[in-house]
């Protein structure tokens, strides 16, 4: 089993709940500092995981998994690095889009590509960690939500090509849980608007704040991640498993809305 993204939020919750339900876990990490201490809690836990260098963006991380791979064996792939870009899209550096395709898309994608010959010779199991923002853009996480619905493709074309080699592909579609990767994305975008002219900016300051108070109200009500990790637990478990699933009251009540309102409709709501 490897996890991508495991020292921190859902990744985390993952590679600890499979750890215990007796995988054998390659937990990629970015830090070092981060990996020992996921590694120390997992000592005093008796959890086999175990480390493994993974930036998601990096070629030669990405070949060291697939070695590692093909060494031992790999029954799955979850799919977790993110981050999140947030920001009016006329004013989001093309830059800072860019970097979200490559971890949020192309990591993901290029980390299949490396792994997917042992997975289709053991008949394995990818787990996508996508998210409602993969069915329903808000305003504001415009980069995010795109990166997540070019995710969800990906699932698809992937489950669809692979599904006569026995691989299975699902993606997990989380709402609000309390993770640091929304308090990096508030960051990040902070870091973004010091560079954009104050003129350009200030007609979406009054749209900025109220998706950040919107953003804090979500976190308040936010689930621990520890439930995303024990549905994904049992999506790989399950000998049928499912091409999605929701997690999360908020997710499920969004994806409705967006099945049962016009268009117009779900956009004045958002809006």
């Amino acid at each position: 089993m490897l996890v991508s993204g495991a020292t921190s939020g859902l990744g985390r919750a993952c590679a600890r709940e499979l750890g215990r339900r007796g995988w054998r876990v390659w937990a990629g990490y970015r830090k070092p500092e981060d990996a020992e201490a996921l590694v120390a809690e997992a000592r005093s836990e008796g959890l086999a995981l175990e480390p493994l260098r993974l930036d998601v963006t990096s070629a030669t991380d990405r070949q060291t998994a697939a070695e590692r791979a093909r060494a031992e064996g790999l029954d799955a792939l979850v799919n977790n690095a993110g981050i999140a870009v947030a920001g009016p899209l006329e004013v989001v550096p093309e830059d800072a889009l860019r970097l979200q395709f490559e971890v949020n898309l192309f990591g993901a994608w290029a980390l299949c590509r490396e792994v997917l010959p042992v997975l289709r010779e053991r008949r394995g199991h990818i787990v996508n960690i996508s998210s409602i923002s993969g069915r329903v853009v808000t305003p504001v996480l415009g980069p995010y939500c795109m990166s997540k619905f070019a995710l969800e493709a990906m699932s698809d074309a992937l489950r669809r090509e692979l599904c006569a080699f026995g691989v299975a592909v699902t993606a997990v579609e989380p709402g609000a849980f309390a993770t640091a990767i929304w308090s990096r994305s508030r960051d990040l975008s902070e870091e973004l608007a010091e560079g954009i002219e104050p003129e350009r900016l200030a007609p979406w300051l009054p749209l900025i704040e109220k998706a950040r108070d919107q953003a804090r109200q979500a976190v308040r009500r936010a689930g621990p991640p520890e439930k995303v990790a024990r549905v994904v637990a049992r999506v790989l478990e399950k000998r049928r498993p499912p091409a999605r699933v929701l997690v999360g009251a908020d997710a499920r009540f969004l994806a409705f809305l967006a099945a049962v309102l016009p268009a117009r409709w779900l956009d004045r709501l958002l809006s």
